[in-house]
């Protein structure tokens, strides 16, 4: 069974993120959500903390190995500093992290270096589609199989950085099976569509994408002429939103709780007034609750268990369902204020509105 205690390296890791949500994330987030635009120099130094690089081996220019444990701690705390901030500096692992877990070797060696090394680069994966019923498993681009390639066809959206991206890893159906394909920017037949205007994560710059007659070589298929199965990818991807959805909602509890300490009703602070407290403690406890089913889920990803598919998809729905009611709950306990952005939560209930939505934005 999996450990409680993080490891000294995982400590380090952890302490450098909460130090960096703190003092960089947390400050620049509302300016950033205002204007819409993250600034390049927050992105860097998030970058520079080396969560993607830490989960890439040596042998492809990365530290260490990959661990989706030790990725969703650092995930919850980059959501306690700002979402947006935390799928920007994420977006290179949902191109980097699919080739390193299906990749053959030839793709590892020649994908994964231009992607981590030096400063952040826009390489982004391209999955989520405008389907009211869309399914990772099920999906409505289609590639077709040529003697010399793939054609795709389809379009797919919230594509983080697509006006800038360098390649997209596009996820296709191909005779029934989800499979990626390594698309380079400026590749014939692909259109950048107009940036998305969204309620929530509004720092983070999204778009549409657009692939018609798009050919690709028989190499651009993400594990070679056999493919590679999707379920640990997507499982991956659930379980980074879900360790984001936990961070923050924790942000969110955590201010609520301070409010309420302070805030005094008929000379009594309101965290006192049973409803109040009934709230706060229903907050923490499926916070709590839903972390656990994260770790777990990670876990059982680093082991390859058969399960952590399924634990990965009810850890996403639980952290997903969670963030709404955290947030909305802290909008309630401040009252007025609450619908004021003076205060952050406000900005946590838009953004908590938009994270069910977001599978394939972040990879662990």
């Amino acid at each position: 069974m999996y450990a409680f205690e993080p490891t000294e390296e995982q400590r380090m890791l952890i302490d450098a993120v909460q130090r960096y949500a703190a003092n960089d994330l947390r400050p620049a987030a509302r300016e950033a959500d205002e204007s819409g635009e993250l600034p390049q120099d927050l992105i860097e130094k998030g970058w520079e903390l080396g969560v993607l690089q830490a989960s890439i081996p040596d042998a492809y220019g990365g530290f260490g190995e990959h661990s989706a444990v030790t990725s969703v701690l650092a995930a919850e705390e980059l959501g306690w500093g700002d979402l947006a901030g935390a799928f920007a500096i994420m977006a290179p692992g949902t191109f980097a992290l699919p080739v390193l877990m299906a990749g053959t070797d030839e793709q590892k060696s020649e994908l994964i270096p231009p992607v981590i090394e030096a400063e952040w680069k826009p390489y982004v994966a391209a999955l989520i589609e405008p389907a009211y019923d869309f399914h990772a498993a099920d999906l409505s681009t289609t590639a077709k199989a040529l003697k010399t390639g793939y054609v795709l066809n389809g379009k797919k959206v919230y594509v983080p950085f697509a006006d800038k991206a360098e390649a997209f890893l596009v996820f296709a159906n191909l005779d029934g099976q989800t499979q990626g394909f390594v698309v380079p920017a400026g590749t014939e037949g692909v259109t950048i569509g107009g940036r998305e205007k969204l309620m929530g994560i509004k720092a983070l710059p999204t778009f549409e994408l657009q692939l018609e007659k798009v050919k690709v070589p028989l190499k651009a298929r993400l594990g070679g002429d056999n493919g590679h199965a999707v379920d640990t990818i997507i499982a991956s991807s659930q379980v980074a939103i879900a360790g984001l959805a936990t961070g923050m909602s924790r942000a969110a509890c955590e201010y609520a709780l301070e409010y309420a300490k302070e805030r005094e009703a008929f000379d009594v602070p309101i965290a006192q007034k049973q409803s109040i407290a009934f709230m706060l403690a229903e907050m923490a406890t499926e916070i709590e609750s839903i972390r656990l089913l994260v770790w777990e889920a990670a876990w059982q990803l680093d082991a390859g268990k058969d399960e952590a598919a399924r634990s990965a998809y009810l850890a996403f729905v639980g952290a997903t369902d969670m963030a709404m009611m955290v947030t909305d709950r802290a909008v309630q306990i401040l009252g007025g204020h609450g619908y004021i952005r003076e205060h952050p939560v406000e900005m946590w209930m838009r953004n908590g509105g938009g994270i069910s939505t977001l599978t394939g934005l972040s990879m662990v």
